[in-house]
Order: C-alpha cells, then structure tokens, then sequence
C-alpha cells in the first residue's frame, strides 16, 4: 500500500528476499513474502552494492571475488613494470586498480572475514609489492594494504 501511496514500482524480477535467522533450533521456514500477490523470490546470497552478502552473515564469498578481481589486475602490474614504467607510475596503477577492489567496503566485511580469507587478500597485496619493488608486509593477518 505504501508503494502505491508514493507512486512507487517494485520490479519482482529483480526484488530478493534473503533470510538471516541465526536461532539454533530448526523450526519452519519463514512464509514467502508477497507482493501484490507475487511471491518474492528467496536467496541464500545476493550482491548488494558491489558486496556479495549471504543468509549466514560469512563474507567468504565476497573475499574470494574480491581476490580474483584483483588477481587479475596483478597482470597489468606485471606488464607496466616489463615496459619498463617508473615505479611511482606502477604503485599509482596498483592503488587505483587493485588496491581500491581489495579495500571496496572494508570496513563492513574485514572485521568478520576469516584469518584464511586475510591471509589470501594479504598474499596479493605482497605479490603486488614484490613486483612493484617495495617490502613485503610484515606477516601479519590485521592489515591487508
């Protein structure tokens, strides 16, 4: 009633419902939510805003995604460095093509991603220092740049 009140169109197609329900006691599913008498479609993961957000609240999967985007650009790096770039110019691709990805909403996933998740964000950000010239991090799984 709200929506139609604003003048307010929910697409269905794109509108999910993700359920977080951390009781330990299995009881029945929740009710499909309705929309004017469409059930919304109920999702164990969804990406919201670049995060990839699940019903048990774990960011694995948003760190591996995270890790592979970045893995990626350590190619660029890579070939700037062999094309014989300086080294300000290839740290300056580095923080805004990897390190902006690695950083992308740290502060709501970082705090409760595993040491293994860390550990694997960390490994880039070492592998992108070793080829750009610069001191690996001291090992350490609280700071990932």
């Amino acid at each position: 009633m709200w929506c139609q009140n604003n003048n307010l169109f929910l697409n269905l197609e794109k509108t999910k419902e993700i359920v977080v329900d951390f009781r330990r006691t299995h009881r029945r599913p929740p009710l499909p939510l309705t929309i004017n008498g469409a059930a919304v479609e109920q999702v164990t993961s969804t990406k919201f805003l670049g995060v990839t957000i699940t019903d048990d609240l774990t960011w694995k999967i948003n760190t591996t995604a995270l890790a592979r985007k970045a893995q990626q650009r350590l190619y660029f790096i890579r070939k700037l460095k062999r094309a014989g770039a300086s080294p300000p110019i290839v740290l300056s691709f580095y923080r805004g093509a990897t390190e902006s990805i690695l950083s992308s909403c740290i502060t709501l996933w970082f705090g409760s991603c595993t040491a293994s998740n860390r550990k694997s964000l960390q490994r880039i950000v070492n592998s992108a220092k070793r080829i750009i010239g610069l001191p690996p991090h001291p090992q350490s799984t609280q700071h990932c740049g």
